[in-house]
Parts: structure tokens; C-alpha cells; sequence
């Protein structure tokens, strides 16, 4: 009996292992389909040329583009990317790298000057992350302020609140309570998210592989919408009270 026993756990080990593999990687995370049929991806110029149709034909419904980093950073590709993948059916908006060591004005000066409006763009997002010497809490912390002029001048240019995109721990020291109105795009690439975080957007992996663009990065990152198709469709095309014309 033990013996017995022992087989049908290694083999339920290997169809699990099985199913986490995806075109030869181990995948940690997998959304349910059925309750997260909503796929996408955001990207950036280490993608290089991407083939928006091919990405699209494999179930992506929309894309998150690099636009702006800091100050003055501009994406090499975001121009490319935001004309070619407006010719598809695709949603797509635009997302910004915030800088912790640049005024939150001038960055989002540099987004607002970068980015043009769509018509059914998703609303517009910030990325705030660990990254070279800003890893701790307290370094978002001290940065708020700017975070906050951000957040405020965008949305009044651009007439939606824009989303935050954060990891799970910078999400509990700094974002939840500062920031409670807008909605959270939340890294959990190596499990689901706590069940304490209202999400909109999942990213769930960082290490996939689809077929379609031939940058030096051969990974795409993938994400999935918290709600329907109809609760997607009509996401992010309300106005806020505080927008301008």
C-alpha cells in the first residue's frame, strides 16, 4: 500500500510539473480562465518589433505600452508600438517608470507630452518598483509627494485616474493607504495575489514566451483583467470629476 501510495503522489508531482510548463519554461502561476478570460501584455523596446496581429491571434485582448521613464526618458519603440497597434482591435494604453530621484511634475510633463489620446484607451499607468538603490519602503515613502503630482497631473490632462502598478509589499506600506482611490495593477509573479489586495490588473508571469515580436528579451510579461469581457469592454472610459478638456 505504501508503495502504491507513493507512485500516485510522484505522479500527480509530474502532471503537475507538466502543467506548469509552457514552451519549455515552468510557469508558477495560472489563472483560472473561467474566472480571468481577459488576457494581455505589457511590453517595452526590449521586445522590438512586435506583429500586434500574431500577439492577438493567441488570445491577447489588450497591451500595455512603455511610454516615458523619469523626466526625459522616452521608449525607442512607444511610437512604433502606439501606431502599429492601433490598427488592431486590441485595447492598449501607455504606462510611465516612475524615477524616486525626479520631480513627479516633470514626469508626468514628460508622459502627457508623450503619449496621445486614443479612443477606448485603457487608463494610463505608473509603474512604482524596487530598482537600483531605491528598495525599501521607506524610499516610496519619502517619494509620495512627487508620486501624488504625478497622479493628479496626468489625471487632470488626461481626464482618467491612472492606475498604480506595484509589488505586494510596496503595495501594503505605501499604496493602500495613500493612494486608496486608484485601482492597483499588482506584480505576484510567483504566486496568486493576497486576498487583501483589490486588483484590477494580475501580472502573472514575467517569463513567457509568445510569438510575435524579436527584441533582445525573448519573455513577454503576461496579465489578466479581473473581470469579464463586458466588464472589460466598459473599463476606463469614464471621465473623472477633476478632468479637463
Amino acid at each position: 500500500m505504501g508503495k502504491r501510495i507513493a507512485v500516485l503522489v510522484g505522479a500527480a508531482l509530474l502532471l503537475a510539473l507538466a502543467l506548469s510548463i509552457y514552451d519549455g519554461l515552468i510557469q508558477l502561476n495560472h489563472p483560472s480562465k473561467a474566472d480571468h478570460p481577459i488576457r494581455g501584455v505589457d511590453v517595452s523596446h526590449y521586445q522590438g518589433t512586435i506583429d500586434w496581429e500574431t500577439l492577438q491571434e493567441q488570445g491577447i485582448r489588450f497591451a500595455y505600452i512603455k511610454a516615458t521613464e523619469g523626466s526625459s526618458y522616452v521608449d525607442g519603440m512607444f511610437g512604433r508600438n502606439w501606431e502599429n497597434i492601433a490598427r488592431t482591435d486590441l485595447r492598449y494604453g501607455a504606462y510611465h517608470f516612475f524615477s524616486f530621484g525626479s520631480s513627479g511634475q516633470t514626469q508626468a510633463e514628460n508622459f502627457c507630452g508623450t503619449v496621445r489620446a486614443a479612443e477606448g484607451m485603457l487608463p494610463p499607468a505608473v509603474d512604482v518598483e524596487p530598482y537600483g538603490k531605491y528598495r525599501s519602503a521607506e524610499d516610496l515613502r519619502n517619494a509620495q509627494d512627487e508620486l501624488s503630482a504625478w497622479l493628479e497631473t496626468v489625471e487632470a490632462r488626461m481626464g482618467v485616474r491612472p492606475i498604480i502598478y506595484t509589488t505586494e509589499d510596496f503595495y501594503r506600506e505605501c499604496v493602500s493607504d495613500s493612494f486608496p482611490e486608484h485601482d492597483i495593477w499588482i506584480r505576484s509573479v510567483y504566486r496568486s495575489p493576497s486576498k487583501d489586495i483589490a486588483w484590477t490588473f494580475w501580472q502573472y508571469s514575467n517569463r513567457f514566451q509568445l510569438k510575435g515580436y524579436s527584441g533582445e528579451e525573448r519573455f513577454i510579461d503576461m496579465n489578466a483583467f479581473i473581470g469579464d469581457v463586458e466588464a472589460f469592454e466598459a473599463y476606463g472610459l469614464g471621465r473623472t470629476d477633476r478632468s479637463s478638456d
